[in-house]
């Protein structure tokens, strides 16, 4: 399988990143972890700023679906910490 122009600039990405945190005074070692940590966290930020704003969307335009909107995403918290404590 080919990497992706996607792939490619995400491997960039973060090697300039590692690179950053090494030019910091890191350990190599810790620089890796750091940056793939940054780059989590970072996802996990949008993907939360993208869930937020489709509810506020689904709230504005869509009332009757919004409940049923929060449910399955209560649901889902619900489900996922189950399998976690498992």
């Amino acid at each position: 399988m080919l990497p992706t122009d996607q792939d490619l600039i995400r491997q960039q990405a973060l090697a300039a990143l590692i690179a950053s945190f090494i030019a910091q005074g890191h350990p190599e070692e810790y620089a890796k972890h750091m940056a793939i940590a940054t780059i989590f966290q970072a996802d996990l930020e949008l993907r939360n700023a993208q869930l937020t704003r489709l509810l506020g969307w689904l709230q504005q335009t869509h009332p009757t679906v919004y409940p049923k909107a929060l449910h399955l995403l209560d649901a889902t918290r619900t489900e996922f910490e189950q399998r976690v404590q498992a």
